[in-house]
């Protein structure tokens, strides 16, 4: 019986795609090496690894769709709410004195996530984000913290200073 081979007993694997994105945070460098391993399938949205140089990790909370009321944007609208909790992420960010480009991970929740959701979540990503891919997940969940909410999203940035 074959099994899958012990992952610490691996060889590190060749990088066939290593991306560096310099940004400058109040005059001091931030890098965020962007790597996909020759031996993983190429994201077309995210990047499988984010290596990070800089003095200050930034941790965003799980972003919600709500206005600066609290109130819910777009009930049982998936893409209204997308479009909220990134704009939400947006602000949340430059309130840290964080870039969207400084960004190395984001998380995604999402209520009974489905395939064709896709493609909704990643127009209000790419809002946000422009062509900057960090590593991402997407978690399908039965529910979030408050009924009616469709989409989460929390986010790690790395910045010096």
């Amino acid at each position: 019986m074959d099994s899958d081979p012990d992952p610490r007993d691996l060889e590190p694997a060749s990088q066939t795609h290593v991306d560096l994105q310099h940004a400058e945070q109040d005059g001091s460098p931030v890098t965020l090496e962007f790597i996909n391993p020759e031996d993983l399938p190429v994201p077309s949205t995210y990047t499988h690894v984010v290596a990070a140089t800089g003095s200050r990790i930034v941790f965003i909370a799980g972003q919600e769709p709500e206005d600066v009321h609290g109130r819910l944007v777009g009930p049982d609208d998936l893409a209204a709410q997308a479009r909220q909790v990134f704009a939400n992420l947006g602000r949340a960010l430059a309130a840290a004195g964080a870039l969207p480009g400084q960004v190395a991970k984001i998380t995604i929740y999402v209520v009974h996530h489905r395939p064709e959701y896709l493609p909704v979540i990643e127009a209000a990503r790419a809002a946000l984000f422009g062509a900057h891919k960090p590593a991402d997940t997407i978690v399908g969940v039965e529910t979030l913290a408050q009924p009616g909410y469709l989409i989460e999203v929390d986010a790690v940035a790395v910045t010096d200073g």
